[in-house]
């Protein structure tokens, strides 16, 4: 954990823990097991060690269901205020967010992360072969309009989620008051990527994935260990023995896994990709630059997809002023879980500003 100290985060002294900035309670005699730096009792939530195994264990979280865009969503919840909209990708799941969430409740927010449109037990969808991004932005904003959200709500997100992001920031800008987005830049950076010999290798699973009947049987063979590689691969040295059952949880049953893939059979047509009518296609759904403040982060071992410095100091040009970006060293794709004390802190006191 990084050294704790204390912090102004809107108004509110916060210092560090494994969930990032929270409001300091100076202790009162209650029993606590985590101490920072300087001795002084953790903020609350203070995590549980699973016995034996010296890893924390994985929180539980207030459910709900929300009907949106035609679909029944099932989101994980914290706190209350503004909204804070936190979008997941593949293969992920909502417990991605399970630092941030406590996080961001403490902050004032009501913090909200759906399990996506194809992942269980959200509602299958009727379509569960053509997940288009315009659909996963068309998600986001029904999503904000379902819960309650205002012009105050923030917009969060991740992989796939954060294709939802830019193009529901870019559709509907009076919904969000600031955006952060981790790991996928804005199309017009992912687009100059993706034809790039580097970035065709990292993106192998966007093809194999087209051999639909061969590539489903081999990626759930061996409890979904196809899925254990892609974590290993994209966030190297990260332990995700805690997330992995999450994520294999979504997909499980076949029509959930085939609705999850079908993102990617959405997106990557052979027969479509990369023509001018793709390319048409997809700058109009997520393509439009953002007039929010955006915070955008990106690992230098991101094995998912690769942006260099320069690519990431060009993404505040595509966003509204007072927009960040950072290339963080030595943290991959899954950063929020890899990191989340330092993710957290950049996230929050950008929130806040």
């Amino acid at each position: 954990m990084l050294g704790s100290g204390t912090i102004r985060v809107g108004g509110v002294n916060t210092q560090s823990s494994p969930y990032g900035l929270a409001p300091y309670r100076p202790y009162r005699g209650t029993a606590v097991s985590f101490f920072d730096t300087y001795g002084r009792p953790l903020p609350w939530p203070a995590p549980h060690r699973t016995a034996g195994r010296g890893q924390f264990a994985m929180p539980e979280f207030k459910r709900g269901t929300v009907r949106a865009n035609n679909l029944t969503f099932t989101y994980l919840t914290e706190g209350d205020g503004p909204l804070a909209l936190c979008l997941h990708g593949f293969p992920d799941s909502p417990y991605s967010y399970r630092y941030l969430l406590p996080a961001l409740a403490e902050a004032g927010y009501r913090a909200v992360a759906p399990f996506n449109r194809g992942f269980a037990p959200t509602e299958l969808p009727d379509d569960r072969h053509h997940i288009h991004s315009s659909m996963m932005v068309n998600d986001a904003i029904a999503l904000h309009e379902a819960l309650g959200g205002g012009s105050d709500a923030v917009l969060i997100a991740h992989d796939w989620g954060a294709v939802a992001a830019w193009g529901a920031a870019g559709k509907e800008p009076d919904r969000w008051r600031r955006c952060a987005v981790l790991n996928i830049p804005p199309f017009a950076i992912f687009g100059e990527n993706i034809v790039k010999y580097d970035q065709i290798k990292r993106s192998f699973y966007f093809w194999y994935f087209q051999m639909e009947r061969v590539s489903m049987d081999v990626i759930s063979a061996d409890n979904f260990a196809f899925i254990d590689n892609i974590w290993a691969d994209w966030s190297p040295g990260y332990d995700a023995s805690e997330d992995l059952p999450k994520v294999k949880e979504c997909i499980r049953d076949p029509a959930h896994f085939r609705a999850a893939l079908g993102y990617y059979w959405g997106q990557f047509d052979p027969s479509r990709f990369g023509s001018e009518e793709w390319a048409a296609e997809q700058a109009a759904a997520w393509g439009k630059d953002i007039t929010q403040p955006t915070l955008y982060l990106h690992g230098t071992q991101d094995g998912c997809h690769g942006c260099d410095q320069e690519q990431v100091n060009r993404v505040p040009s595509h966003c509204g002023p007072g927009s960040e970006s950072e290339l963080i060293e030595g943290v991959g794709h899954f950063m929020m879980v890899q990191r989340p004390t330092d993710i957290n802190k950049r996230i929050l006191e950008f929130l806040a500003a």
